[in-house]
């Protein structure tokens, strides 16, 4: 029985090396059209994407070197001349200072508050849930609609916060006239409409952390804080990184507070870069150096997405080690 069992085997084998022997040199023989395939299928989506994304972005590149007024379409090549211009600009390097310090103003208590959230609200509750849905809803609320409603919150003397400051004792103050307290109104109202969509991030990241990690460490005898310092916020750092810089080009790119409740006003204390633009291009019809403005933006944009990238490749390696 063994012995008719073996060739019988070894036959078999032989058959099925036979078979699949063709079919591998088939397959490898393939043309080479067969592979191109998959570009035909994305084919239109690159058309696309070049036309809408790449094509403006080259374009804006050329027209920062040619100086255009109102009605010149043919404009006249300059050079980097608006490049000069735009930092010889002091309107300019104020905008530049005033991002940074709303930057800086809008992300660490952003950050620092959607974190808090998201810890206190880590487990699935129905408070829990609804407290979620409340921190979320200015997220929903469009900047226009919300900066309209807080000009009505922020008139001196009549305004809501003024009102109530009032019963509590507190003079009358000016939020969005005073030059020193205008840029942080703007921050405050910002803080107060991107937490909870940063919450969102945090919350998916605590959720991905495994939850054998935090036993061991409590068995080892860490208590909360140390936990959450040397096992929770490590494993955390790759969204913190990618909500970082989703913050960061956000506080470049949201212009419509500004528009919407001060203009840049009082003496461009709330002057910020994107608003500059605006104002060069629509209102100053000065295209040179808002189309040179608009490139260095775009320049600082690409540098906090290549920083996000390797950013998040460090997680990524940290987690796998």
């Amino acid at each position: 029985m063994d012995r008719a069992r073996g060739p019988t085997c070894v036959t078999l084998a032989r058959e099925t090396i036979e078979r699949v022997g063709p079919i591998r040199r088939q397959s490898a023989a393939l043309p080479a059209s067969v592979s191109l395939k998959p570009y035909f299928l994305l084919l239109p989506a690159l058309v696309f994407l070049f036309l809408f994304t790449y094509f403006p972005l080259v374009e804006v590149v050329w027209d920062s070197l040619y100086e255009r007024r109102l009605g010149d379409f043919e404009g006249r090549f300059v050079g980097l001349e608006n490049y000069a211009r735009l930092f010889a600009d002091d309107r300019f390097r104020g905008a530049v200072l005033n991002n940074l310090l709303y930057a800086v103003g809008t992300i660490l208590p952003s950050l620092f508050l959607a974190l808090l959230f998201a810890l206190a609200l880590k487990r699935s509750t129905r408070v829990n849930n609804a407290l979620r849905s409340l921190f979320f809803f200015p997220t929903l609320v469009p900047l226009v609609a919300a900066s309209a409603l807080f000009i009505f919150i922020l008139l001196p003397g009549i305004g809501l916060l003024d009102y109530y400051l009032a019963k509590l004792g507190f003079r009358s103050v000016n939020w969005l006239g005073d030059p020193d307290i205008a840029l942080w109104s703007l921050v405050a109202i910002t803080v107060w409409k991107n937490a909870g969509y940063f919450m969102l991030f945090f919350l998916a990241g605590l959720q991905g952390i495994p939850s054998d990690v935090e036993e061991a460490a409590q068995i080892e005898g860490a208590n909360g804080l140390q936990r959450l310092w040397y096992v929770t916020l490590p494993l955390l750092m790759p969204t913190i990184a990618f909500v970082a810089v989703i913050a960061l080009i956000a506080a470049i790119t949201q212009v419509d507070h500004v528009i919407v409740m001060t203009k840049g006003a009082p003496n461009n204390a709330t002057n910020l870069v994107l608003f500059y633009i605006y104002q060069n291009a629509h209102e100053f019809w000065d295209h040179g150096k808002a189309t040179a403005a608009t490139v260095v933006s775009l320049a600082a944009l690409l540098a906090l997405s290549l920083i996000s990238l390797r950013s998040l490749e460090r997680g990524i390696h940290y987690e796998a080690d």
